[in-house]
């Protein structure tokens, strides 16, 4: 069964919560595990950033058989640039069955296709050796390491940086990578 992507709602605040709220889920994210108050002012700012006249925020839940399981977030850095940042979270009950691959990839196309963007990057912490190779698996090029970007609740955070450019996607989708 296929991932669909679709605008976050609402009323989707309780399934995002199902992930947000578990410590596992957000180990290496700067926010997290959420208390609901917490996943309800996120996904009231997420929608409301759908209605901004000149839209830099993109956030979809993601569905997989018939559950919402994961979210990905689309944002454009520079509109000058052409530059976008991608995330996803996945819920663990999922994982290692290819979401959060098809969550990058849809965003990664959205951004270069509709958004007509130029480079899109995405970060994640050194430890999360999974999602590193999920990075890698969409044709991201590792770009190096940013040290202590985000305090998380074990201490200084640094990031390992991927990035991925237009041309390099188009190769990839004709077969070209």
């Amino acid at each position: 069964m296929p991932v669909t992507l679709r605008k976050l709602a609402l009323d989707d605040w309780q399934a995002v919560h199902s992930w947000a709220g578990l410590e596992e889920a957000c180990r290496y994210q700067p926010w997290g595990p959420n208390r609901e108050e917490q996943t309800r002012a996120f996904v009231r700012a997420a929608v409301e950033a759908w209605s901004h006249a000149q839209q830099q925020r993109f956030v979809y839940v993601a569905r997989f058989e018939n559950d919402l399981v994961g979210m990905g977030e689309l944002r454009i850095r520079s509109h000058r640039h052409r530059q976008g940042e991608i995330a996803y979270i996945v819920h663990p009950r999922v994982w290692g069955r290819g979401v959060g691959t098809a969550i990058g990839r849809e965003l990664l196309s959205r951004g270069f296709g509709e958004l007509g963007l130029h480079r899109i990057y995405a970060t994640c912490d050194p430890r999360n050796l999974a999602s590193a190779q999920l990075l890698r698996k969409l044709g991201m090029t590792y770009e190096g390491r940013h040290r202590h970007t985000a305090l998380i609740r074990d201490g200084w955070r640094d990031s390992e940086m991927f990035s991925i450019l237009e041309a390099e996607w188009r190769s990839s989708r004709s077969g070209g990578l």
